[in-house]
C-alpha cells in the first residue's frame, strides 16, 4: 500500500506579500518506510519553513519499494528502514557512495492495550495474538522475529502472528483493537492516538540488533534542487532534533 503527502500548501498570504513573486518551488519524491512516515511528515514541514522547497512523500514497505527503485520508479530519495537495501543499490551502481547516509536507528518496543508489559510478558507465553510487520519485506518486522528468539519462543510457544504487510498496517490493527499485543518501532510514541492509553516496554538492545536506517539520493533526485537540498537537510541539528524526539537514535554518520 502507498500513500501520497505533500508538503506544504503554500498559504495565500504569501501571494499577496510586496515585490517580486519567488521563483516555483521544487518538490522532491521521498519513498520512505511506512515506520518513519510520520517523522518524515514533520521533517518535510520544517524543511519547507527553511527552504524554497517542498517534499512529496511515497510510503510503503522497505522490500516493495526496493522493487519499484530497480524497476524505475521515479523517486528523488529512498528512506529505508535498513541499512542492506541502501547498500544494495550503491553496489548495483545506481546511487554514488557519497549519497547514501544513515538518519536514524530504530528500537522495538511490545505495545499492549491491556495490563503492563514487560520480559516476563513475553516469556510466559500468555500473549494470544502478537501483530508484527512482514519480516520478508519491512525490517522491523525481521527484528520481531529476532527477538522471539532470543527469549526463546518457538514451537508451541510461539504467540499467533499476525502480519502487516509493513509497519504501518501492523500499527493499525493494534489502533482498531483488532489485536491486542505488537512489536513495533519504539517511535509508536509519537502517535498519540495509537500510545495514548496504551502499555509500552521497550525491548533491550541485546534483544536484537540496531535497526540502522540508511537513505540515499537516487540518480533521478541529483538533478532536482529540492532533492539535493532535502538529503543535505537530514543530518543538520534542525532534522535530528525532530527524529530523536520521535524515539529514533538520530546519526549523520556515512556509511
Amino acid at each position: 500500500m502507498l500513500r501520497c503527502l505533500i508538503f506544504p500548501v503554500r498559504a495565500l498570504a504569501c501571494v499577496i506579500a510586496l515585490g517580486p513573486l519567488p521563483a516555483l518551488a521544487d518538490t522532491a519524491t521521498v519513498a520512505v518506510a511506512a515506520n518513519f512516515a510520520t517523522t518524515l511528515e514533520k521533517l518535510g514541514a520544517r524543511f519547507a519553513v527553511e527552504s524554497d522547497h517542498d517534499i512529496r512523500i511515497v510510503i510503503g514497505s522497505t522490500g516493495k519499494l526496493y522493487t519499484q527503485i530497480v524497476h524505475g520508479a521515479p523517486f528523488d530519495i529512498f528512506l529505508a528502514a535498513d541499512a542492506e537495501r541502501p547498500a544494495r543499490l550503491v553496489e548495483e551502481g545506481r546511487v554514488a557512495q557519497g549519497d547514501r547516509l544513515t538518519y536514524a536507528t530504530g528500537r522495538l518496543v511490545l505495545w499492549s492495550r491491556e495490563d503492563a508489559v514487560s520480559e516476563e510478558t513475553l516469556r510466559g507465553g500468555t500473549i494470544d495474538r502478537l501483530a508484527i510487520a512482514n519480516p520478508e519485506l519491512a525490517p522491523y518486522g525481521a527484528a520481531a522475529m529476532e527477538v522471539l528468539a532470543h527469549y526463546g519462543l518457538a514451537g508451541g510457544t510461539l504467540p499467533r502472528l499476525v502480519m502487516g504487510e509493513n509497519v504501518a498496517q501492523a500499527i493499525a490493527m493494534l489502533a482498531t483493537g483488532n489485536v491486542d499485543h505488537g512489536l513495533v518501532p519504539l517511535s509508536i510514541r509519537a502517535n498519540e492516538g495509537v500510545a495514548e492509553g496504551a502499555h509500552l516496554w521497550t525491548v533491550p538492545a541485546q534483544a536484537h540488533p540496531p535497526i540502522r536506517q540508511d537513505g540515499v539520493l537516487l540518480e533521478r533526485g541529483r538533478g532536482n534542487p529540492a532533492a539535493v537540498a532535502f538529503f543535505a537537510f537530514l543530518p543538520t541539528d534542525s532534522a535530528r532534533a525532530i527524529v530523536l524526539a520521535d524515539g529514533y537514535d538520530s546519526s549523520d554518520d556515512k556509511p
